[in-house]
């Protein structure tokens, strides 16, 4: 069997989620898209229980507007698929709505992955979409956040080093900060490893 195709289509077909990976911590990312180590742990499990309830029409707060929940997109430009959680439509402009499980704080990483949900809702209803909102579910409020140049050119460039590292398979070396902590990957990423190494080598080399 020729795998080319399988190996082109994992590295041109992007999943949207693995652009917010990336830029929260490039080798959760590797880890999950690259060596397809995934684990769950509490903090997994609760933001799975808030897209399962938004998955459902009938939970949706905003019942005053036209909405589409769990809407799959994807642009053929960047080579990016994904499901949005919740779309609203505004005199027939989408709005993208990304849920996330946490409190409501500004994180590069989530206006990313919504960039990437308005840019394949452009290409997909031919209409200029100028801003998403991510919902935070333990503040129980929502984040504007618009689709500025700066913001469009970090979408761009995350693809392009994404691409990059799937094609050559590369996972980055672990980070070993804050981020660690709450990391469902933890046991598989190993972040302290190379500390311990070096702790090693100076005791006992």
């Amino acid at each position: 069997m020729n795998y080319d195709y399988f190996e082109w289509e994992k590295v041109y077909s992007i999943p949207i989620s693995a652009l917010q990976h990336y830029i929260y911590c490039p080798r959760q990312f590797a880890l999950i898209h690259i060596e397809e180590i995934y684990e769950e742990n509490i903090f997994t499990i609760d933001g799975n229980f808030v897209h399962e309830r938004v998955d459902n029409a009938d939970n949706y707060y905003n019942k005053q507007k036209e909405c589409e929940n769990s809407l799959p997109v994807w642009s053929d430009e960047l080579g990016i698929y994904g499901v949005i959680d919740v779309v609203e439509f505004e005199e027939g402009i989408p709005f993208p709505v990304e849920f996330k499980r946490g409190k409501k704080e500004d994180k590069l990483a989530d206006d990313v992955q919504l960039m990437a949900q308005g840019f394949c809702l452009e290409a997909m209803f031919d209409k200029n979409i100028e801003k998403g909102a991510v919902f935070y579910n333990k503040s129980r409020r929502r984040r504007e956040v618009s689709f500025t140049p700066e913001l469009r050119n970090e979408l761009f460039e995350t693809v392009n080093i994404v691409q990059n590292l799937l094609y050559k398979k590369e996972v980055p070396p672990p980070v070993n900060d804050q981020r660690c902590r709450n990391c469902s990957l933890k046991r598989s990423c190993l972040p302290d490893i190379e500390v311990k190494i070096k702790k090693y080598n100076e005791e006992y080399l």
